[in-house]
């Protein structure tokens, strides 16, 4: 009997529970499992988006998905410390940093129904049982808790990208094989590739080959152990791919290779690269995306026009990417998670994108903003042709980034301030040009006399979100003329995610702007501030002179711009700041050759825009 018209019977009449979606196709859709072995954070979310971004070149519509084994319902309340940058999706999720390595490397926007964690599905299950789903079934791990797993994997190959179906399901499942808390993950795959039939999973194990400084060699021994612990799982990998610090030695592989009975053309050395974005030309290169092609019967499938057009696009961007670049900035971000790096990854990923696109190396200066302050700020901050003040929650290392904020405005260095950096923008600019020196964010201290920066009770019932964080795309209204209007390519309205709980006090926003500060993005109805920027001065107010704003490039967002970023279309708030920075360097150390980049057409886009100090608002 097929399984699948078993799993429909009554629960008496079998002992299947494998739900079917409604309109489901058995053979239509496919799916590749990326499993890890050895250990953790090894790449499994790059391994499974370039592959995902070689096959959709093709023509074949993908949908990847993460699967985390964490009892939390989403990543909303983890530290980075322990699990990276929490990545905000368009429809408010709070997820993985590894749902943005799939955006960026597929152009695709993702929803909730692309990550999931044990303790929503957990969650669902309970659910399900209080209302009598199970009619009576003692609910148990087997069938049910994997049961569910394989109902969202279906659910998402028939709902695909939002445009139709999936051709492939790309399931990236966290942690390691062997951990306690993703088995059920590990063993719902298998039930899936059971029931589907030959050649519907693909499955592919990455592991780790060690190279111990004191032997001078690739030891293949922990990687052969890891992928035995899949196969006691009743899981014969198709692929492996060997994560290591160098190229992988092929004796090495040929040893995995006759472990774990995977060919040796299926075996792919995922060593480290310049850049994750050279990864998805040397599948190809090493034919790996054929092999999954056989392994799943797809190619007929294939639009070889489709292919060709993506990848001459993908190629000029890698050949961009990996040449050399013909001028050099330095940009420093300054946070407060400076020492962990996936904290702020999108930023990382954002910057990248733009020096690509703007021919130059941007060397990336991470600053710690607890170690900042008013009398240190110019000696951290020297030799920066660009200042990032990025987003974060709590008051630890305010005081540092406001002080930075200060450095910037004053001195004329290119800034941009992304969430938090946007409301300690306010803040600073309160305190030292409107006078209001106990202007704060009531964030940091509730009890604040000035709270330029608070909690407003009525703009979330305006926004009706029911919960104190305000999560996902929404649309800015943008200010005709202003510095965010040439930045936005002339549009006057952008749709941007947003992760925040605070807003600018709409009580001070006319005496912001009466000293010089512009809100050039607003919500589209609401008096709530999105972009700000300065003008040049200011009229003169019956406490003092006029305020002289004299600055190149001032901008910061109540959104995250950093989360849209991608590689063939780089965010406009960056490339604006990169730009800036060039300018910074160039122009008046080097006038000449500074005459000669304001020509090139890739570059003057961004420099012929109405720097901050020549905006008519």
């Amino acid at each position: 009997m097929d399984l699948l018209a078993a799993a429909g019977a009554a629960p008496s009449a079998s002992e299947f529970y494998s739900p079917i979606p409604d309109g489901y196709r058995k053979g239509q859709h496919k799916y590749v499992a990326v499993l890890g072995t050895v250990m953790s954070g090894l790449g499994k979310g790059i391994f499974a988006s370039s592959m995902a971004k070689v096959l959709k070149d093709k023509g074949l519509r993908v949908a990847p998905i993460k699967m985390e084994g964490y009892l939390n319902i989403d990543a909303g309340t983890l530290n980075p410390y322990r699990h990276g940058e929490v990545f905000v999706l368009d429809d408010g999720t709070e997820c993985d940093m590894d749902l943005g390595t799939y955006e960026r490397m597929l152009d695709q926007n993702l929803t909730r129904r692309n990550f999931v964690t044990s303790g929503r599905i957990y969650s669902e299950i309970l659910d399900r049982e209080r209302q009598g789903v199970y009619l009576g079934r003692d609910v148990q791990m087997i069938p049910h808790v994997t049961g569910e797993v394989k109902r969202k994997l279906r659910e998402l190959a028939i709902r695909g990208d939002g445009t139709g179906p999936a051709d492939v399901v790309f399931i990236e499942v966290g942690g390691t094989v062997g951990d306690y808390e993703n088995g059920f993950y590990i063993e719902a795959l298998r039930e899936l590739a059971f029931e589907e039939g030959p050649g519907s999973v693909c499955f592919v194990a990455l592991t780790y080959v060690i190279e111990p400084k004191t032997l001078g060699e690739q030891k293949s021994k922990a990687a052969q152990l890891g992928i035995k612990r899949l196969l006691e799982a009743g899981i014969q990998p198709h692929l492996i791919a060997c994560r290591s610090s160098n190229p992988a030695q092929r004796k090495v592989m040929e040893k995995i290779a006759m472990f774990s009975n995977v060919p040796l053309r299926r075996v792919f050395s995922m060593h480290d690269r310049e850049s994750i974005y050279t990864i998805p030309d040397d599948m190809r290169s090493g034919g790996l995306d054929r092999e999954v092609l056989s392994v799943l019967s797809l190619h007929d499938r294939v639009d070889t026009r489709h292919e060709d057009q993506a990848r001459r696009a993908w190629a000029e961007f890698e050949r961009k990417l990996t040449g050399e670049r013909s001028r050099e900035v330095t940009i420093g971000i300054t946070g407060k998670y400076a020492e962990l790096r996936d904290a702020y990854a999108s930023i990382e990923k954002a910057v990248e994108h733009c020096s690509v696109h703007l021919d130059c190396h941007v060397n990336q200066r991470w600053i710690e903003t607890t170690e900042v302050s008013e009398e240190n700020v110019a000696e951290k901050l020297s030799g920066l042709d660009g200042v990032i003040v990025p987003g974060g929650f709590g008051s630890r290392g305010v005081d540092g980034k406001i002080a930075c904020v200060k450095y910037c405005r004053e001195n004329g260095v290119p800034y941009l301030g992304i969430c938090l950096g946007f409301q300690v923008a306010v803040i600073e600019f309160a305190r030292n040009v409107l006078g209001l020196t106990d202007a704060s964010s009531t964030e940091f201290d509730p009890s604040c006399d000035t709270p330029v920066i608070s909690e407003l009770p009525d703009q979330k019932k305006i926004e009706g979100l029911g919960g104190t964080m305000r999560l996902g795309a929404q649309d800015v209204k943008i200010m005709p003329g202003s510095l965010a209007h040439f930045l936005a390519g002339g549009r006057t309205s952008m749709r941007e995610r947003f992760r925040h709980r605070y807003e600018v006090d709409p009580t001070f926003i006319e005496r912001l702007e009466s000293r010089g500060m512009v809100f050039s993005g607003r919500h589209p109805e609401q008096p709530i501030m999105q972009i700000l920027e300065l003008r040049s001065s200011a009229p003169a107010q019956d406490e003092g002179e006029p305020v002289s704003i004299t600055h190149p490039y001032f901008i910061g967002a109540q959104f995250h711009p950093e989360l849209t970023g991608r590689p063939l279309r780089p965010q406009p708030l960056f490339m604006g700041l990169v730009a800036a920075a060039i300018r910074a360097r160039y122009e008046s150390l080097d006038p000449d050759r500074w005459a000669q980049m304001k020509r090139e057409p890739d570059l003057s886009r961004w420099l012929n825009s109405p720097s901050s100090t020549e905006q008519r608002v």
